[in-house]
């Protein structure tokens, strides 16, 4: 792939912009962000297209024009300004995105289907892709069968439109970072648009030896032969050529005093050309929105997915013995497992329903959605393991073996995992007299996974969910809700028993104020109960082994509020505390801190009639949080941190030239240290410039 990065970087000329700014002031090309959130509609939530303020949840939106303005360069990193969210909870990881929503690990769709299954046997996605994520608080099992308990989040693909537009971005920052972007679309004819989304970077990252090269390409067609009938085809080329920013540091010597100092922040422990994390992906989605008058409609979709990932490593043992990991008396020398993979996923996925509004009386209007959705996917990989030593504190790189540029031998079958999911759901949203919405659903599932060649492990689960919001008085929205969740999971406890599923239910009650269109203020309280949850099994000698316990109860309070003000000012803020505990500890859980907050806010301000500066900027907080394991009984506690970012855009007719930069002061932090051992760092500074044509 690097082949091809230079000739592509040299031949594209015109430039970038994340188009951060949303709409034009009447008297410049004024360029802001503007906060319409009271009346923006999320579709994950119902699958229907129904307003925020018309759910009886907490849903969250992140425009595109929002998290590209906030720096993202990751799914990760499009959730670090939203409530109840801590975003990247493992810091920067360049091989996985995740998320720990109300505490609890959140799982990853696309337009309306789940496209992540197992771990490592993927690349990430890239949000330049998306013109929105989409979160949703709490179970959501009734309409996307296998859910996470925490919420979900979901991806919406960029897709064709009948008006022409585009953009075209050159970037350079922090870490080499050189990137070409282009995002085009228009019509072809009277009924035929298509559109245009690619990337291709050439980078390194804050981790030594460890690149982030990219290549993306994202075609798609829609055909839209009547006002009626709306059909899209959408493609997906990706190949990373990367590795593992997460080095899995000793706790001794990161957050814990080591005599030989503490270990650099960007040190890479493994075998410079051989550790690796390089994956191809190839998918096809096709979506048809069929109308039948003004009251009912069919919603079919459906998707493949071909993944194939090559996943070499190193890491310290830091697990055998964590108070002392070291097999020396200066603290130096220490053990080194290689780890490396090769694996193969395929993914086909499908949902279709239908949807009825009718009425039953004058003032009661009726969204009847009926569906029937389909999974089936296979991960397969082989592994490879060995062992070696190593001085962590000079690491000498060329002693460390290669294996011939391949797998550690012998090899073996490393996962071998077949699962499907059939379910069918009904749900009826219940609209009063335009003040009033009542949502109640049901479904059932049947899933079944084997595992190695062994025998079918089938399951089946009925979830429900009903919730109630109704407007009291104007711009004052109150709302009950109580949902449920079903979760199949893979693979086996330490002990070789199957896993059996996570199952879980939420009860949420809270306040919705949206006074305008360009303010929504929510207020949430709520109490999850989980059960089945898988976490380390402390009595064998595995750092990965895990065990399923009893229960896990997570409650808390959310406070998410968007505002768009008099002058072009826009403001996001957000504050969050979670209590997520084991029932059989009574502790918080590893790595889950109880407390977030962040605000956001840009203005834009007319220079002359061609001319636009928008300045943007932001803070956010993440609480300290505690980890314990059998070598400490009383727990690692990792700091809190603060963090700023900040944007400042020039535009000028269809040029902008724009600068991003997060983590602004440079903080020096670990995301996350855990009991077992292992020290993750958190991210350094990253500025990046862009320039870009808009037309």
């Amino acid at each position: 792939m690097r082949n091809l990065l230079a000739p592509i970087l040299c031949a594209t000329a015109l430039t970038p912009s994340f188009a951060v700014a949303a709409e034009a002031d009447a008297s410049a090309d004024q360029r802001t962000i503007v906060v319409t959130a009271a009346q923006e509609a999320a579709t994950t939530s119902t699958k229907t297209n129904t307003p925020i303020v018309q759910i009886p949840q907490p849903i969250t939106v992140i425009d595109d024009k929002i998290f590209l303005a906030q720096g993202a360069v990751s799914i990760g990193d499009t959730l670090n300004y939203v409530s109840g969210v801590t975003a990247n909870p493992y810091g920067p990881d360049s091989r996985v995105d995740g998320a720990f929503v109300r505490g609890i690990n959140a799982l990853q769709f696309r337009d309306g289907m789940r496209d992540i299954f197992s771990f490592y046997a993927s690349i990430r996605a890239d949000p330049y892709n998306f013109e929105q994520v989409e979160l949703v608080r709490g179970p959501a099992s009734v309409l996307f069968g296998q859910g996470a308990l925490g919420g979900i989040v979901n991806l919406v693909s960029k897709r064709p439109e009948f008006e022409t537009h585009g953009e075209a971005s050159v970037r350079y920052g922090s870490f080499d970072r050189k990137e070409v972007m282009l995002d085009l679309t228009g019509p072809l004819d009277q009924s035929v648009a298509a559109r245009l989304v690619a990337r291709v970077r050439n980078a390194k990252t804050q981790t030594d030896f460890v690149p982030d090269d990219r290549v993306m390409v994202s075609p798609s067609i829609t055909f839209k032969p009547s006002s009626d009938t709306t059909f899209t085809l959408i493609g997906l080329y990706q190949e990373d050529d990367g590795g593992s920013t997460s080095q899995f540091l000793p706790l001794v010597g990161t957050i814990l005093p080591n005599p030989n100092g503490t270990l650099s922040n960007g040190l890479f422990v493994g075998k410079p050309g051989w550790d690796r994390y390089d994956g191809r992906l190839l998918q096809g989605t096709a979506l048809l929105e069929q109308r039948f008058g003004e009251n009912a409609r069919i919603n079919l979709k459906a998707r493949y997915i071909d993944s194939d990932l090559a996943y070499f490593t190193h890491y310290p043992d830091n697990y055998t013995n964590p108070t002392n990991p070291f097999l020396d008396a200066n603290q130096r020398i220490m053990g080194l497992y290689v780890d490396g993979s090769i694996a193969r996923m395929e993914i086909f996925s499908t949902d279709n329903n239908l949807q009825i509004d009718f009425n039953t009386g004058s003032a009661i209007r009726h969204t009847l959605l009926a569906g029937v959705d389909y999974s089936a996917n296979s991960v397969n990989k082989t592994g490879g393991f060995a062992y070696e030593t190593f001085d962590i504190y000079n690491i000498d790189y060329g002693a460390l073996s290669d294996y011939g540029g391949g797998l550690p031998t012998p090899t073996y079958v490393a996962e071998d995992v077949d699962q499907d999911q059939l379910g069918i759901y009904l749900q009826d949203q219940i609209r009063l007299h335009d003040r009033v919405s009542v949502v109640f659903g049901a479904r059932r599932d049947w899933t079944q996974a084997k595992s190695f060649g062994g025998a079918w492990r089938k399951d089946s689960a009925t979830t429900f969910r009903a919730g109630i919001i109704g407007e009291v008085a104007t711009g004052i929205s109150p709302f009950f809700s109580y949902t449920e969740s079903f979760e199949p999971i893979a693979g086996t406890a330490s002990d070789g028993t199957a896993f059996i599923p996570k199952a879980g239910r939420q009860v949420e009650v809270g306040i919705k104020f949206h006074p305008a269109d360009t303010m929504l203020v929510t207020l949430t309280g709520y109490h999850i109960r989980e059960s089945n949850r898988p976490v380390s099994d402390d009595s064998t000698v595995d750092p990965f082994d895990q065990v399923q316990i009893g229960a896990l109860t997570s409650k808390g309070v959310e406070f998410e509020g968007r505002v768009s003000l008099v002058g072009s000012v826009n403001l996001i803020a957000n504050a969050s505390y979670n209590q997520a505990e084991a029932d059989e500890t009574r502790r918080q859980i590893d790595n889950v801190p109880k407390f977030n907050a962040s605000l956001w806010a840009t203005t834009g301000i007319a220079l002359n009639e061609e001319t636009a500066l928008l300045l943007g900027g932001g803070v956010r907080h993440v609480g300290s949080q505690r980890s314990f394991g059998p070598a400490f009984p009383d727990g690692v506690r990792t700091p809190g941190f603060t963090l700023a970012d900040a944007l400042v855009e020039l535009s000028w007719r269809k040029w902008a030239v724009t600068l991003n930069a997060t983590n602004l002061f440079r903080k020096s932090y670990y995301s996350a240290c855990l009991a077992r051992g292992d020290c993750f760092m958190g991210s350094e500074r990253n500025v990046m410039g862009t320039v870009s044509y808009r037309f």
